[in-house]
C-alpha cells in the first residue's frame, strides 16, 4: 500500500462558481461537510499515512481546514505562486515526496476504490503510472480510456457521447522518481502533456473498478452529491 497521496487542490472551479462562490472547490459543502473532508476520511481509513496538499487558489482556507482536521505530521502544502497547470502541480509536489510512489488525487472528485488493490497493481506491473478507471454507461463528460488485456492504456478518446466505456476516475499511482527525471515545461497538463503522450512507452496501466464515483465540477453533480455521498461514508464505502 503506496502511503502518500498528493492532493490537487488548487483549481479555480469556475463552473461551480455558480453554486459556491467564496469557496475553494474542495471545500464546497456536501451534507454539513466539507467535500474534501470526505475524500480525507476515505483515504486515511484505507492507509494513507501523509497528504501533500497541491495548492493555488484561496490558499489559505484549504490550508487552515487541512490544520483543523488532521495531525501535524499527516501533511505538508506545495504552494503554486504562479499556476502550473495539473502536471506543474503534481511535479512541484512530488519533490516532498519521501517514498518512490505516491497516490495523485483530485479534489474534486470523490472514487472510493481500494487503494491497496490500485498499489497492488502499480507496483506489480512496476508502472510509471497507474489510472483508476471506471465504468461508465451514457455520458458525455469525460473522454475515454483503453486498456489492452496486460492492463496497459493503449489510447485515449475525446470527451463525446458513449453508450459504454471508461473514464479516468482522476485518481493516479505514480512512480515519482521516474516522473521527476522526465523534462517538462513549468506549466503543462498531467493528463495531455504526460498521460496521453508517454502511454505509448507501455509503461502507463489501469486498474478498473466500479466503485461509487462522484466528480463535483458541475453544478448538477455538486446537487447529485449532496444526496448520495454521505450514505456512501456511512455505509462504509
Amino acid at each position: 500500500m503506496i502511503p502518500e497521496a498528493i492532493v490537487l487542490a488548487g483549481g479555480l472551479g469556475t463552473r461551480l462558481q455558480s453554486a459556491v462562490p467564496d469557496l475553494p472547490k474542495c471545500l464546497a459543502p456536501v451534507a454539513g461537510r466539507s467535500f474534501l473532508e470526505y475524500l480525507l476520511v476515505c483515504y486515511r481509513k484505507q492507509g494513507v499515512k501523509r497528504f501533500i496538499f497541491a495548492l493555488g487558489y484561496k490558499t489559505e482556507m484549504v490550508e487552515s481546514f487541512v490544520r483543523e482536521t488532521l495531525f501535524p505530521s499527516e501533511y505538508t502544502f506545495s504552494v503554486e505562486t504562479d499556476p502550473l497547470g495539473t502536471g506543474g502541480a503534481v511535479y512541484q509536489a512530488c519533490r516532498q515526496v519521501s517514498g518512490s510512489d505516491a497516490i495523485v488525487l483530485n479534489a474534486d472528485t470523490f472514487f472510493s476504490l481500494k487503494l491497496s488493490e490500485l498499489s497492488s497493481v502499480h507496483q506489480d506491473k512496476k508502472a510509471d503510472c497507474t489510472l483508476a478507471l471506471k465504468p461508465m454507461k451514457q455520458v458525455d463528460r469525460y473522454g475515454q480510456v483503453e486498456l489492452n488485456d496486460q492492463r496497459q492504456v493503449i489510447g485515449f478518446s475525446e470527451k463525446k457521447y458513449m453508450e459504454g466505456g471508461l473514464i479516468n476516475g482522476g485518481v493516479y499511482a505514480l512512480n515519482v522518481k521516474n516522473f521527476l527525471t522526465k523534462s517538462f515545461p513549468a506549466t503543462f497538463s498531467f493528463e495531455k502533456d504526460y498521460l496521453e503522450k508517454e502511454y505509448s512507452t507501455g509503461k502507463i496501466y489501469g486498474m478498473i473498478s466500479d466503485a461509487y464515483f462522484i466528480d463535483i465540477g458541475i453544478p448538477e453533480d455538486y446537487q447529485q452529491a449532496q444526496k448520495e455521498l454521505l450514505q456512501h461514508i456511512t455505509d462504509g464505502a
